[in-house]
């Protein structure tokens, strides 16, 4: 059997499943079993594959066919032209997310700034910042232990380890510290909601970083609500938010003494994040 056989073998299974993405899905997890980048097999479509090749692709279209994602098939995901390890104690890293970045950059190139990220998962926003912004330093938070030693691996993986700290425990326990920058991707989902996500969301990816709560604001709210006492004065705050959230979260922030610089649409032309100042 070779490459082009497979490729219609896991396309037909995939499209059976309901994967829209069926093709592209098949020649990436192809790929992946082969040890080649999808544009390489793409032009050796006569090779033969060794029956080893043949069973682990199908056991990986098993499993996507269950609808597990993609990235968590792999164990990693491109964000920012570079790859991160995830797993199913992270987010899978979005593109919408890298709209917060490029602002971000823009604010800060050249500059010297401490960051926090609340929540921050794979670490995926923070090392992707600095790897930017090379004079910063940055400090990681998440409740999730698991999710940390993926953000570790990340950082040590993008060789910035020795400019990032991460902290295992909530936001609300920091004290001691300013920040000239907090970045946060938070659980914005109405928990009413969660029930209507695509499989690949609901069944694989962590509730406890989409479940925003009644309303969707419970964790927006206090993150807004602390950042004011941890930022420095005129320090940023950037969110990213849910559809149809931009009105509620302004009055949050103008009630909490921040004023909004930008605000960023993503791919659909939503409303996805806010980067207000504090004003003291």
């Amino acid at each position: 059997m070779n490459a082009l056989d497979l490729i219609k073998n896991g396309t037909l299974a995939l499209k059976e499943s309901m994967i829209t993405s069926h093709r592209i899905d098949s020649e990436i997890l192809l790929s992946s079993v082969l040890g080649k980048s999808r544009e390489e097999m793409l032009i050796n479509l006569d090779e033969k594959i060794n029956l080893r090749d043949i069973l682990s692709f199908k056991k990986l279209i098993e499993r996507r066919s269950s609808k597990e994602p993609i990235a968590y098939i792999l164990k990693e995901k491109e964000f920012w032209s570079k790859k991160f390890e995830v797993n199913e104690s992270t987010l899978v890293p979005r593109p919408e997310t890298e709209l917060m970045l490029e602002k971000l950059i823009k604010i800060y190139k050249e500059k010297k700034i401490n960051i926090l990220d609340i929540g921050t998962g794979s670490g995926c926003i923070l090392i992707s910042l600095l790897s930017e912004l090379k004079n910063s330093i940055g400090f990681g938070i998440d409740i999730s232990t698991e999710a940390l030693k993926i953000a570790k691996k990340n950082a040590k993986k993008h060789k910035i380890s020795n400019k990032i700290f991460f902290y295992n425990k909530s936001f609300t326990e920091i004290y001691d510290r300013k920040f000239d920058l907090i970045v946060s991707n938070p659980p914005y989902l109405l928990t009413k909601d969660i029930r209507n996500l695509q499989e690949d969301v609901k069944r694989f990816e962590p509730l406890i970083a989409l479940d925003g709560g009644n309303d969707g604001l419970d964790v927006i709210k206090k993150v807004i609500y602390k950042s004011k006492y941890i930022l420095k004065f005129n320090g940023i705050l950037a969110l990213e938010i849910g559809n149809g959230q931009f009105r509620q979260v302004s009055k949050i922030l103008f009630k909490n003494n921040f004023r909004i610089k930008y605000k960023l649409k993503d791919y659909k032309d939503n409303t996805r994040i806010i980067i207000s100042i504090l004003n003291r």
